[in-house]
């Protein structure tokens, strides 16, 4: 399978042009951090803990202006940033971004080829200076798809980070909400088949505490953009009880500014998680930290 998969993947590296790869090293950079014990002006009253985000319409808003799909996932890029920025400074402890869907190596290999290329500037670029700064990196998903070299520097930098506790950001990438649950199942029933569990421990908390999320609290606020209203395979258990907010920005589009907007409008909102009395937090996962 491994062979198989480092064949595909390096004829997906050919397929992209000098012109692609050049401005790719181009736009990819880092994230200058500002210390977030300094207040920055524009702090949301109130802050989820743990935020979302489905990025949604790159392609779209490139062909809007007529530009190249591949224009818009690199301004993209920058907007992912710059959340990540934001979200540091604000105080965010985690945030999930919705990177590269199981669905998405359907798409044409051109431009699965161009955001293979992408993930490694910004995985090269980003490790150092997240682990300068306590940020905690994780990825999410089917990894064993991604192209070996993609494969060696996630557990890499998962490692390099791991007991960094600033802000956790998590990379959602050949990610499925369904593959996740279906393959947490398989491997509870397979250690029940073992004896190394009693079936009937499998409750809400174990299995929650089994995805590839284990460890990590629920997400408080999902975020996506474009314009659509639909959650795509996205932290389907882990959301269960998340606000959402659909804002019609593309991704691109999803400045500083619009996600103060957006958070503006979460401190707004009453969470009572079933109950009558109203709280902030969404529940905790079993075994994570705040």
């Amino acid at each position: 399978m491994t062979g198989t998969n480092d064949a595909r993947n390096g004829a997906l590296d050919g397929v992209l042009d000098g012109g692609t790869a050049e401005e790719i090293e181009r736009r990819v950079s880092g994230i200058d951090f500002a210390d977030p014990s300094d207040r920055p002006a524009d702090q949301p009253v109130r802050v989820p803990a743990h935020i979302a985000f489905i990025m949604d319409g790159n392609g779209r808003w490139a062909e809007r202006r007529g530009l190249k799909r591949t224009d818009g996932h690199l301004e993209g890029m920058e907007r992912l940033r710059e959340v990540a920025k934001a979200s540091y400074e604000w105080g965010v402890e985690t945030i999930t971004v919705f990177a590269f869907s199981t669905e998405n190596w359907s798409r044409p290999s051109y431009e699965i080829a161009m955001l293979m290329q992408l993930f490694r500037r910004y995985m090269a670029r980003m490790e150092e200076e997240m682990d300068d700064k306590g940020v905690r990196l994780r990825f999410l998903g089917q990894i064993d798809r991604l192209p070996a070299d993609i494969q060696r520097r996630a557990r890499k930098i998962e490692a390099r980070t791991a007991k960094n506790d600033r802000m956790t950001v998590q990379i959602a990438v050949s990610y499925g909400a369904r593959a996740e649950i279906a393959e947490t199942a398989r491997r509870l029933a397979a250690a029940a088949a073992r004896g190394e569990i009693d079936p009937e421990a499998i409750d809400e908390t174990m299995f929650g505490a089994s995805l590839w999320t284990g460890g990590q609290r629920e997400p408080d606020l999902v975020v996506r953009t474009s314009g659509e209203r639909r959650i795509s395979n996205f932290l389907l258990w882990q959301a269960a009880y998340a606000e959402y907010a659909f804002v019609d920005e593309c991704w691109p589009e999803f400045t500083r500014a619009v996600y103060a907007r957006v958070l503006d409008d979460y401190a707004r909102r009453e969470r009572r998680f079933g109950g009558v009395v109203a709280v902030q937090d969404a529940p905790r996962a079993a075994g994570g930290r705040r």
